[in-house]
């Protein structure tokens, strides 16, 4: 089954502009190192504060979600292939740069532990998944093996970890999605909504993910709006619930499960309305970026903006905390310039390395962006 061109054209856009928007998730300098969908702040709320919440965990939440569906999608078009060569595939295009990126954040982070200005940056960032920030020499070769392949400092890595699993599971997800549809979807749903995880395996991956599968199996028209959709209402219950939330996160008891509970559907609802506010309300957007050349050049990155801005963008927003702490906006300009030079950063290096090493550019990308 082909795609129309335009389908096709809000994949890419889309991929890109969730990458993009994802350093601005990653780029917050709350005193909260790591927000999941229920955080509490446990800070005064003021408005850089109460901004930088509300963009990181409110508005740009349904990023992910939207990936996984339109990986979903695409994944599920291309039955026409064996299994056994989409996996092999798959191995080199999710699996190879998983470890490659994971190892080159490991040694980012050990080069910066080396000096004592930029291991200060390291300690504030505290982004060990197991809880211990010591320097690798302490740690050992068996935790820093451990590191690189289960729990990686480059921490947004678990979504291609997590992608390469599904496309495993793709027969028996395929299997549920065509004989009992709503049986499958509303397991996942479940899942998604009661927070499963498992070592990669997450209740909203694999919901969104099946939705995609779903909904080509089902040949559903994602280009047209449904008539029963209006794309004002969604925008309003989009915006207004990461509004609420954002408040509540600042105002509730945070050793209270009502507030775990409040915070987990807001986060719900956020994410539903906003990806169909999203895909169906930008479509002028898209097809004008669509039709910019530095846009299409500038997309053909994405993948390697994703697998290099972290763990450096956590590094490099305490960095910048500390250089501008004396102006009277420091934190919102960190917030905002944080993304912006980690994207410059990615961007030039990656083009440096696809001219000068593009073996080695192809390695980390899994072939994308030639």
């Amino acid at each position: 089954m082909q795609i129309s061109r335009f389908l096709s054209q809000k994949f890419r856009f889309y991929t890109f502009v969730c990458i993009v928007l994802l350093l601005f998730v990653h780029g917050y300098n709350l005193q909260e190192t790591y927000l999941t969908p229920f955080s509490t702040v446990k800070e005064s709320l003021t408005f850089t504060a109460f901004f930088e919440y509300l963009i990181s965990n409110g508005l740009l939440r349904f990023r992910i979600p939207l990936l996984f569906m339109i990986s979903g999608y695409i994944y599920a078009l291309q039955d026409n292939k064996p299994y056994r060569e989409r996996t092999r595939k798959r191995a080199t295009t999710l699996l190879v740069p998983y470890l490659l990126w994971s190892a080159l954040g490991l040694l980012l982070t050990f080069l910066l532990q080396r000096s004592a200005y930029t291991y200060q940056f390291v300690q504030a960032a505290a982004l060990d998944q197991l809880g211990d920030n010591r320097v690798y020499e302490e740690i050992g070769l068996g935790g820093t093996l451990q590191r690189w392949l289960l729990a990686p400092i480059s921490f947004q890595l678990w979504f291609i970890i997590a992608l390469f699993i599904y496309n495993m599971l793709y027969p028996m997800i395929k299997w549920m999605v065509v004989r009992y549809p709503w049986i499958w979807i509303g397991f996942t749903a479940f899942l998604w909504l009661s927070y499963f995880n498992f070592i990669f395996i997450g209740g909203q991956g694999l919901f969104f993910f099946s939705l995609g599968v779903y909904l080509q199996k089902a040949n559903f028209n994602i280009e047209r709006k449904p008539r029963w959709m209006s794309t004002y209402i969604c925008f309003l219950i989009y915006v207004a619930s990461s509004v609420i939330k954002t408040f509540m996160a600042f105002e509730l008891d945070p050793e209270s499960n009502s507030t775990f509970i409040s915070l987990h559907i807001l986060h719900s609802i956020t994410i539903l309305s906003g990806m169909l506010a999203v895909w169906y309300g930008a479509d002028m957007v898209v097809k004008w970026c669509m039709q910019q050349h530095w846009f299409l050049w500038l997309s053909a990155f994405s993948f390697f903006i994703y697998g290099l801005h972290a763990p450096m963008i956590s590094y490099m927003s305490r960095w910048l905390f500390s250089v501008l702490e004396g102006f009277q906006y420091y934190r919102l300009a960190t917030y905002f310039l944080t993304p912006m030079l980690t994207v410059l950063i990615c961007v030039t290096v990656g083009l440096l390395l696809r001219k000068v090493l593009p073996g080695v550019f192809r390695l980390l990308t899994g072939g994308r962006g030639f």
